[in-house]
């Protein structure tokens, strides 16, 4: 097994992974991540953490299959409890989740010292991005890297975010977008936002015809339109 046997999102998220980490995959799906990097050897050791029994058996098998046990550990616990400051763990990968649930995950980490704040964290949350940005930016975290892909008709971004002496002034369009996919804008994201510009605007819609009180909610996806209006025109110069 190797990176080309991951997934398109697994692949990608598995480059942001630092030469020689010591690899924290929270949410693992079968351990494939530090599996494959284990056999790449881009990792030096790995933990991957499942809260479910049956996915956390099936990470067993796998690291077993490639004889990586002395390597890898398989824990059973919830989020970052699969993890303690002991392990030095300098990688967390949490992928495939919903932005808010990624974020929540991390916060119980915060609260139960899980985090030395020296762990690079790389995350792919299949929603809820902007959420998942506006927390990291609260805690000091910088976000050095961002990726947007599509698989099987889906887009995924994914954050890479460290702790740095200098954290840099993040405007709200950036934390809306992602301030690295903001200044690439490759062609997937393009499709993304002109893709949600119709819904923004469908929904811009129907709040008009609502007899509730919505006029915040209004303001707010009119100032969405018009960001998003300003990207794809500045993305086709």
């Amino acid at each position: 097994m190797n990176a080309k046997d991951l997934s398109i999102r697994l692949q990608k998220a598995a480059e942001f992974v630092p030469q020689d980490a010591r690899l924290a995959d929270i949410g693992s799906d079968h351990a494939y991540l530090p599996v494959a990097l284990m056999l790449q050897r881009k990792i030096s050791y790995g933990i991957a953490g499942e809260v479910v029994v049956g996915p956390y058996k099936s990470a067993q098998k796998q690291v077993a299959k490639y004889g990586l046990e002395n390597k890898i550990d398989v824990r059973l616990a919830d989020g970052l409890e699969a993890v303690s400051l002991s392990d030095q763990v300098s990688a967390i990968t949490i992928c495939g989740m919903g932005g808010v649930l990624i974020r929540d995950i991390l916060q119980r980490g915060k609260e139960k010292q899980r985090l030395s704040g020296e762990e690079r964290l790389i995350l792919q949350p299949n929603v809820g991005e902007r959420q998942l940005r506006q927390w990291l930016i609260s805690e000091g975290y910088t976000i050095t890297n961002e990726s947007i892909i599509e698989e099987n008709n889906k887009v995924y971004e994914i954050i890479v975010a460290d702790k740095k002496s200098n954290q840099p002034t993040y405007t709200d369009k950036e934390i809306f977008f992602g301030p690295v996919l903001l200044k690439t804008k490759a062609p997937v994201f393009v499709g993304k936002w002109q893709h949600k510009l119709n819904k923004q605007e469908k929904i811009l819609n129907s709040l008009h015809q609502s007899d509730q009180d919505v006029a915040e909610k209004i303001r707010e996806v009119m100032q969405e339109i018009e960001w998003i209006k300003e990207v794809l025109a500045d993305a086709g110069k």
